[in-house]
């Protein structure tokens, strides 16, 4: 039997302030840290969720030095819009502070003091990175090189971008300093470890044995750890940004991010409760829910509950629901590439439809494997559910009791089979809703909540009370207070999901503050109350608008592709004889087919000025048959002839190859008779 809590905690992972948030962040961590928030609330339960931003590590002293300014400078403008944009998206937090306050930097010294008078660290010294020129040691992110395992030429010391691969900095072939460009030298520098391997037993017993219930991705990449054989970890760093590590002889040195962090979590509760935020760290009758993305589980499962382990007197998270990521059509989200949707432009283009995010965020969340947001998806799921189904319904309900009742609420009579029906059918959705955000299973919540909507949208569909209205005005009342209370429930089911349109729809109904336990209650609205006058829950977004946001992104890819652009190395010398054995001609394409059994190559029939010619060209992929007819070519005309796939190839068509891989051909700026050469 699950335990009973008397208090939760909800924490949500502390994200950069080094640049906004955007969506893959919302989908992974906080949208879902909210619903489940606001769920626990409207029962309620004693819960309080803290986040705050992360404000040291290595990407913030990055940002700092190519923009001119100080590390500072950069973490208060990113805080101030990183929590303002949680604001207007409806994200509650009861606390959202930052890891450069008064109140962190005194826990996270305290944290580091206690386990050091304990001895729970190991002191080791080896030898670094160091950029003499620069005069600094050099964190991970500040040594690039090339990838051993795909060969990309700007690797970062602890991770390659283009392939994913976690690598230590002296794995990379040649290395060198991301400040000055020289080769580092490497020097002996000493530090202190957190002996995660001591604490591999009691960990393995608290994940794999007592946790099974824990989601599998989070399950498994815990296992995959600890069958791997967990290592000491470096929780000091050489660096000048960050809380000053407060011990004798640890001068210049710095609280590595990853353990200064999660104690985030443990100060903002300070912050916010100080008074009684050990209620909610260290009572055992307290359950604390980390939520975050995939990248974080070691951190969350085995690091700092390894941490807690050694100072002795918190509780150990009883769940971290991680997820997986969000892509942005079709790509992995970039945030040095400007290939995402970020929350603080969202608002500001997309005023007043803070739940369309919300409730397509949700729709994809990628709660088990990753999944993928596009603008298609979000106007379809807008127009073809909000509006279609959820507010078609409220919307209908409203205004059929202003045309009947004046907007007072009737009575309900004697009730018929199809009423019963359509009761028991909302009814059994609560148990099912619930359940499925207990679980965090937020996807199959929220189609729950949907079918309140479509039964409603049923209900009226079969009573029909517009033609009833002509005849039997008695069942008209039943059917209008059955589906006003219907919609009430609604107003109920998706508070945790859409904040801003289930308060404006309790607005509407007069229903003032509600909780969970009257879900599936046919009372909520009291007959012979006035509703207010009716307007949209949802608009239908154009396609226009949805046009500019992928021609947005479009713009983007190009600029990316060129900016990464490195032009081919020039090839060796080529004289005027070897040049002038190419007979290069321009021809006009008066025919074009795909080969048969053979996705990429095309068949040209080229008028030449003489006979005519066939090519066949490997262009499939970026041109259809139909835009090349008509159009004048390049090729040359003394190629060998070869058989592709059973066709005769009498020459080659010329092409560049854009930044992206994309083969253009080339021909002539203005038309020329068929047949004559280029020199």
């Amino acid at each position: 039997m699950e335990k009973k809590y008397k208090r939760t905690l909800v924490t949500t992972a502390l994200p950069y302030a080094n640049g906004p948030v955007h969506i893959g962040h919302l989908a992974g961590v906080y949208v879902p840290a909210d619903i489940y928030t606001r769920y626990l609330r409207l029962r309620g339960e004693d819960v309080i969720m803290v986040g705050g931003s992360d404000e040291h590590g290595v990407p913030i002293t990055i940002k700092a030095q190519k923009e001119g300014v100080t590390p500072q400078d950069i973490v208060d403008r990113y805080h101030k819009i990183i929590k303002e944009s949680m604001e207007g998206l409806g994200i509650s937090f009861d606390v959202y502070s930052r890891t450069t306050s008064d109140i962190h930097r005194q826990t996270a010294t305290e944290f580091f003091r206690t386990l050091y008078e304990k001895g729970e660290f190991v002191e080791k010294t080896s030898l670094q990175f160091y950029d003499e020129e620069a005069d600094q040691w050099l964190a991970d992110r500040y040594i690039i090189g090339t990838c051993p395992h795909c060969g990309n030429e700007n690797a970062y010391g602890d991770q390659c971008e283009a392939c994913g691969t976690s690598l230590n900095a002296t794995d990379l072939i040649n290395p060198h300093s991301a400040i000055t460009g020289n080769v580092p030298v490497r020097k002996e520098t000493k530090h202190w470890y957190m002996p995660l391997d001591k604490w591999e037993p009691r960990l393995r017993q608290w994940i794999l044995e007592e946790h099974k219930e824990w989601k599998p991705n989070v399950y498994g990449q815990c296992k995959s750890w600890l069958d791997g054989g967990l290592q000491p970890r470096a929780v000091t760093r050489d660096l000048n940004w960050g809380i000053p590590v407060p011990i004798e002889g640890a001068e210049g040195k710095v609280l590595y991010v990853w353990f200064d962090a999660p104690i985030g979590y443990i100060s903002n509760t300070k912050e916010l409760l100080p008074d009684t935020w050990e209620k909610y760290w260290k009572d055992p009758e307290s359950r604390i829910i980390h939520f975050i993305g995939k990248d974080n589980i070691v951190f969350h499962c085995l690091i700092f509950p390894a941490m807690l382990m050694a100072e002795g007197s918190y509780q150990l998270p009883v769940n971290v629901p991680a997820n997986e990521f969000l892509n942005l059509e079709g790509k992995k989200i970039s945030t040095s590439k400007n290939w995402a949707v970020w929350l603080n432009e969202y608002l500001e283009q997309f005023p007043g439809k803070e739940d369309v995010l919300r409730y397509v965020l949700t729709a994809n969340a990628p709660e088990a494997k990753d999944n993928d947001f596009t603008w298609a998806d979000f106007q379809a799921r807008n127009n073809n559910e909000l509006v279609a189904i959820l507010g078609n319904f409220v919307n209908r309900a409203m205004v059929l009791t202003h045309k009947y009742f004046d907007g007072v609420i009737p009575a309900a009579g004697e009730l018929t089979e199809v009423d019963r029906q359509a009761m028991a059918e909302f009814k059994d959705v609560k148990e099912t809703l619930g359940q499925n955000i207990e679980t965090f299973h937020f996807r199959e919540a929220l189609k729950d909540a949907m079918n309140l909507a479509r039964i409603g949208n049923k209900y009226l569909a079969d009573t029909e009370p517009w033609k009833l209205a002509k005849t039997d005005m008695a069942r008209v009342e039943t059917i209008m207070n059955l589906a006003l209370q219907i919609a009430a429930n609604l107003a109920i089911a998706f508070e945790p999901f859409l904040p801003f349109s289930a308060r404006k729809l309790r607005s509407m109904l007069g229903m003032g503050d509600v909780q969970w336990d009257k879900l599936g209650d046919t009372d909520i609205l009291a007959a012979g109350a006035k509703i207010e006058k009716p307007v949209l829950l949802f608009e239908k977004i154009d396609d226009s608008v949805v046009e500019a946001q992928v021609e947005r992104l479009k713009k983007i890819e190009r600029e990316n592709i060129l900016n990464n652009f490195t032009p081919k190395a020039v090839g060796a010398e080529c004289g005027y004889d070897d040049f002038a054995k190419l007979d290069i001609r321009v021809g006009t394409v008066t025919a074009c087919e795909k080969v048969k059994k053979a996705d990429k190559l095309l068949k040209l029939t080229i008028d030449d000025g003489m006979k005519g010619r066939t090519i066949v060209s490997g262009i499939a992929k970026y041109y259809e048959p139909a835009e090349l007819v008509g159009k004048q070519v390049c090729f040359i005309a003394n190629f060998p002839v070869k058989k592709l796939k059973g066709v005769e190839s009498q020459g080659m068509v010329l092409s560049a190859q854009d930044a992206d891989g994309r083969l253009v051909v080339i021909g002539p700026h203005g038309a020329v008779r068929p047949g004559v050469g280029v020199s």
